[in-house]
């Protein structure tokens, strides 16, 4: 009986949002074809699970509907696989505090994640001239590896002989383009600190550092208050960057460090997948659609789309002190002169009421992986 109830439930909630999705996609210039249908089948099963282990269904007045809209319509646009093998896209819940009525209410939002499988499937449904995606290379700190030479338009492949030995130091992407063309697309391990940092800042976004009183957010700083914050948020950022992935072991940053980087077991999991992104997006792709870029731009990588948003919802909202001009005084015969009106004091907007994306909580997710 269980089982049929749970069939007939998850029944209801395809049949409510399917159409809802081939609408807002249809909308926007786009077909959703039977795989894109697939693929949101697949993921709200995918999605059912997740709030199930947490006690939530979807008709849960706690869960942000507006949220499992959007995240099922960049599912549906990339066309994402939560079924697939090795899964091509993940799913789980996050506390996120948004204004409601002005006061700040707790909700749970679901958070998409691609795996690197699922930017092999997008640079393989989206890249441009692109006629197959090779298996690619995990180069290893004890392999023997060469860099691809070039003279002029000649190109000499790289040389790899695995060992099996050491940390995972680089992936080569070997790409066939429809002309026959073969080129290698490299990610090195270093470059991973910078999504590190993007991933530190992007947890720091609601951070005061102790400026302000307990029960005060960051919107109620005042400009002296929000240098300070600036402040000491640029000192630990600098500190990060310094550090390199070596910040994954500093004790003082590891607050604004989600499990998923930390943890022995997922920690080499993590930086090779983020390899895997950095290599995959230096390869131009054609979406065919401003809105299928913009998705794919928001959710290929959630660090670096929250540090944007995040600078652009702040951006130019420090007061500018502007010394007043003395008044000139009136030349010849000219028409009746009127003084000058006192120069108003300019002042920043109010920054707007924090929304879900902007109002994440600093504390990493439930289960931030």
């Amino acid at each position: 009986m269980s089982d049929q109830t749970y069939s007939t439930g998850l029944t209801k909630v395809n049949d409510a949002f399917l159409p809802m999705i081939e609408s807002q996609l249809v909308n926007n210039g786009i077909n959703m074809d039977q795989y894109s249908k697939q693929c949101v089948m697949n993921a709200l099963s995918s999605i059912n699970a997740a709030l199930d282990a947490k006690g939530l269904t979807f008709n849960d007045s706690s869960l942000d509907k507006n949220n499992v809209t959007t995240t099922l319509l960049n599912v549906a646009a990339l066309k994402l696989n939560a079924a697939a093998s090795p899964r091509e896209v993940f799913f789980q819940i996050r506390n996120v505090k948004v204004k409601v009525e002005g006061k700040d209410v707790w909700k749970k939002q679901i958070e998409m994640g691609i795996e690197g499988d699922g930017n092999d499937a997008i640079l393989s449904n989206f890249g441009r001239n692109v006629d197959q995606v090779r298996p690619f290379w995990l180069v290893r700190d004890g392999d023997d590896f060469e860099y691809p030479t070039f003279n002029g338009l000649e190109m000499t492949p790289p040389k790899w002989t695995p060992k099996g030995k050491g940390d995972v130091v680089r992936v080569v992407y070997p790409i066939i383009f429809k002309d026959q063309s073969i080129q290698y697309f490299i990610s090195e391990r270093d470059d991973v600190a910078k999504n590190l940092v993007a991933h530190i800042q992007n947890n720091m976004m609601n951070e005061t550092f102790g400026v302000l009183p307990v029960g005060k957010t960051r919107y109620d700083a005042n400009p002296e208050q929000q240098k300070k914050i600036a402040e000491k948020k640029a000192e630990l950022l600098k500190r990060a960057a310094e550090l390199g992935l070596g910040a994954l072991d500093d004790a003082e940053l590891q607050k604004w460090i989600s499990p998923a980087w930390t943890e022995y077991h997922s920690r080499e999991a993590m930086i090779i997948r983020k390899m895997r992104n950095n290599v995959v997006k230096k390869i131009p792709k054609d979406f065919g659609s401003a809105f299928v870029e913009l998705i794919h731009d928001k959710a290929s990588d959630g660090d670096y789309a929250a540090v944007r948003e995040e600078i652009s919802t702040r951006a130019n909202s420090e007061p500018i002190d502007i010394k007043p001009v003395p008044p000139t005084e009136p030349q010849g015969q000219a028409d009746e002169y009127v003084p000058d009106q006192p120069k108003q004091e300019l002042k920043a907007e109010t920054p707007p009421p924090a929304t879900a994306k902007t109002e994440k909580n600093s504390v990493p997710a439930d289960d931030d992986f």
